[in-house]
């Protein structure tokens, strides 16, 4: 019984009072992603800076404050 609270409350506390820290990570993560993505897909100089530049971009809009 214990251990189920201790587990419930770990989560609570993960998802619930700190979870600016968890999004901000998997912002990054997935800028990390499409970072590895544009290198994969692309060969030419011009296509693989506008990739980036969207990469860029779609963190910095994942990291912006929700209103």
């Amino acid at each position: 019984m214990l251990v189920l609270f201790v587990a419930g409350g770990y989560y609570v506390y993960k998802y619930v009072v700190e979870p600016d820290t968890v999004a901000a990570a998997s912002c990054k993560s997935q800028q990390n992603t499409c970072l590895v993505n544009c290198r994969k897909s692309t060969s030419e100089a011009p296509q693989a800076q506008a990739c980036q530049e969207d990469c860029s971009r779609k963190a910095a809009a994942c990291t912006e404050p929700k209103r």
